[in-house]
């Protein structure tokens, strides 16, 4: 805890120092020679001094003899001119007259941030009637030199108006996360959107690495157009809210939030079963914000309760954790009984993201994270629960450069001591590069270790641009779990993608070269095609992809060091000992959306039985040195192969865009066919049709 506490106040001194010598204010010709310290105080010095020379207090109030104060919100472009966002003030004329001044003033130096002209919004107060600031400069220089606990300072008979001023200064919510560095939610359904244009030939991106910023994205997609395109025209507040805006929005002065709920209300009904119906009931809220503009964050709080169709009620029981517990949910959590069949799941994500520079973010979150252009990632995928993680980005010239450090959990009984579980980390590094306008390639490197000899967070691994393997070989043979990785994608044409990844788990070229399948050649490998467009019709995305991945990928000779968190694989979610091809076209027009996807595959899985209890190389959470049937003539989807066929099609309806809440309707038929039927690999059906209201906020999977 020691450790982690330092390195959030290292992030906080970083955020601190690099807002304080970023931004500047605008500059009047007569503060030309003042030195940047001085730049605000002169600023507001030529401001109210120009304001007293033009202002011309309207006969009413002078006849009124009024007293009080006029409060102005203003900005002042990147081109240096002044314009009045808001006044407030006890009549029109003083409203009138306030603005005809600011519309006299002269064009300044615009304020910059990062050495770059930028927008930026000040507030005046005039005060009523008109104090020469001249002469209040004077009273405030000598008033600093007198002693400063005197009456006026400790005076508290009068209400202070900080709080209404504040209020005052909201300004209309005008989407400032559209042009933000905030990490927009990642489901395929809401990324595709915009994929298209992302891979467009000639792009300097890099789309491997999910989720994206907003920032990145708008380079090529228009989000305020997008939206403006399927706005509803409500002017009720209930209309705009329900199907158009965020609950709650504000936007001030180097701030924003917003504000929605989550819902996932969903009934179904498994037809192959004997559950009365399937459902699942969520609530939560989602927020995301913005500080200046270096600094935003988001965070999903869900409290659910459900009941699945069979297959899913199954495997979440296979999976669950030490302790008495019944279940992990897949991609959620580990899960309480809720009445006698259903399950109580709760679910937290957070993201803080701070950006030093146009180069570097640094990202602080309890979540998942991505690596590839398909739907399955054998690197690093999103199917596991979330887990704590520190991500550094850095991208410039061709290049893009991830490193992540990740604390995951192993919830097995073998490891769980005095009702905790055991720890264990892992770090990434992947780098991608633009060869050319087409051709992008990414290498990939993690280590996972465990926390034996109270070893905690090793140092060894955190340097960000170290070679793992060499520092694990170095510290001892079985410090870490090490593997390798490769990306490939090309782009044929605007309309034609091709993709693949390239996973080495270990590699003896010996065996290679004897030519014998030994276990030891542990690898996988992915490759993809997407075709937007497709037929030319406009939206349609039609996608093909196969992954292979050998038996024993992803385990360890010490099944807590295995690639996994939660009894679930961080690469694909079917462990290893699998080939299968995915088939997906997606469509969409305005607020309407479908989705058919279509899953062949084999996976080997072990037998358990009295008379073959050998490790076929599918669970990763056993031993791969321990009960191995043969150790060459290995092949994929040995043991008791099953073959499995998955069809799933979606239809919706985007509700809200904002909250990205929506309506649909989902069947699903699955195919489950072992060549061998035992106690826990039974030859089944499902037909699943279920309805709901959903924030699209995460990829869930339910292709098993």
């Amino acid at each position: 805890m020691k450790k982690y506490s330092l390195i959030i106040v290292f992030f906080l001194s970083i955020i601190g120092y690099s807002q304080k010598k970023s931004e500047t204010f605008p500059v009047f010709n007569e503060c030309n020679e003042v030195e940047a310290n001085g730049l605000e105080g002169c600023f507001y010095i030529a401001l109210e001094q120009f304001v007293y020379d033009n202002f011309v207090m309207p006969q009413e109030i002078v006849d009124k003899d009024y007293k009080g104060e006029v409060i102005a919100l203003f900005e002042v472009d990147t081109l240096g001119v002044f314009k009045v966002i808001y006044i407030d003030a006890i009549s029109e004329s003083l409203k009138k007259e306030t603005k005809s001044v600011f519309d006299k003033l002269p064009k300044v130096k615009p304020a910059t941030h990062s050495g770059k002209p930028t927008y930026s919004k000040y507030t005046l107060r005039i005060a009523i009637p008109l104090e020469d600031p001249s002469l209040k400069n004077k009273e405030e220089l000598l008033e600093s030199k007198r002693d400063k606990t005197n009456a006026k300072l400790i005076d508290n008979s009068k209400e202070l108006d900080e709080f209404e001023a504040v209020s005052k200064a909201y300004t209309e919510f005008k989407n400032p996360n559209f042009s933000s560095d905030l990490n927009i939610a990642f489901s395929h359904q809401n990324y595709y959107n915009f994929e298209a244009l992302m891979n467009q030939v000639g792009s300097n991106n890099h789309t491997a690495t999910k989720p994206y910023s907003y920032n990145e994205v708008a380079k090529y997609y228009d989000f305020q157009a997008a939206q403006n395109e399927v706005l509803k025209e409500k002017t009720s507040w209930w209309g705009r809210k329900f199907w158009n805006e965020n609950l709650v929005a504000i936007q001030g002065e180097g701030y924003w939030f917003s504000l929605n709920p989550i819902l996932d209300l969903r009934g179904g009904k498994d037809l192959d079963s004997k559950l009365s119906n399937t459902f699942v009931n969520t609530r939560g809220l989602h927020v995301q914000g913005g500080l200046s503009k270096n600094l935003t964050f988001t965070s999903s709080i869900y409290e659910s309760q459900g009941r699945f169709a069979d297959y899913y009620n199954n495997y979440a029981s296979s999976i669950r954790p030490s302790g008495g517990n019944p279940a992990i949910i897949p991609g959620i959590g580990i899960a309480k009984q809720f009445r006698t069949d259903a399950y109580d799941f709760p679910l937290a994500e957070a993201n803080l993201k701070y950006k030093p520079s146009k180069m570097i973010d640094l990202q602080l979150g309890y979540g998942r994270n991505f690596i590839g252009d398909g739907y399955r990632s054998l690197l690093q995928s999103d199917a596991t629960s979330p887990y704590p993680y520190f991500k550094i980005n850095t991208t410039f010239w061709k290049i893009k450069y991830t490193n992540t450090y990740m604390w995951l959990k192993d919830v097995r009984p073998e490891v769980t001591s005095e009702g905790s579980y055991a720890t264990k980390y892992m770090a990434s590094h992947y780098l991608s590069y633009n060869v050319s306008k087409r051709l992008n390639i990414g290498l990939f490197e993690n280590v996972v270790w465990s926390n034996t000899n109270d070893r905690g967070f090793d140092v060894n691994f955190v340097n960000p641009i170290i070679f793992y393997r060499a520092v694990e070989f170095s510290s001892s043979s079985k410090s870490g779990n090490a593997v390798l990785g490769a990306t490939a994608k090309y782009k044929w044409n605007n309309q034609l993608n091709f993709y693949s990844q390239f996973l080495l788990d270990e590699f003896a070229i010996g065996d290679v070269k004897a030519g014998k399948k030994s276990w030891r050649n542990k690898f996988g490998y992915q490759i993809g095609l997407k075709y937007y467009d497709a037929f030319k019709i406009k939206n349609l995305m039609l996608q093909m992809e196969y992954n292979h991945v050998r038996p024993y990928v992803y385990s360890h000779s010490n099944p807590l060091t295995n690639y996994g968190h939660n009894n679930q694989s961080m690469g694909h979610a079917w462990g290893g000992n699998f080939k299968e091809l995915v088939g997906i076209a997606r469509y969409f027009k305005g607020r309407y959306y479908g989705e058919a996807k279509v899953t062949l595959g084999q996976r080997g899985l072990d037998l358990n039985t009295a008379t073959d209890n050998f490790n076929y190389g599918g669970n990763i959470y056993l031993n791969y040195d321990d009960n191995r049937p043969f150790d060459t003539g290995v092949s994929v989807a040995q043991g008791n192969k099953v073959n499995i066929m998955i069809a799933q099609l979606q239809l919706g309806y985007v509700i809200n865009p904002s909250s990205n809440m929506k309506l649909f309707g989902t069947a699903l038929f699955r195919n489950f066919d072992p060549k061998i039927q035992t106690a826990n690999t039974i030859k089944s059906n499902t037909t699943w049709l279920s309805v709901g209201l959903r924030a699209d906020l995460f990829n869930w999977y339910f292709d098993y």
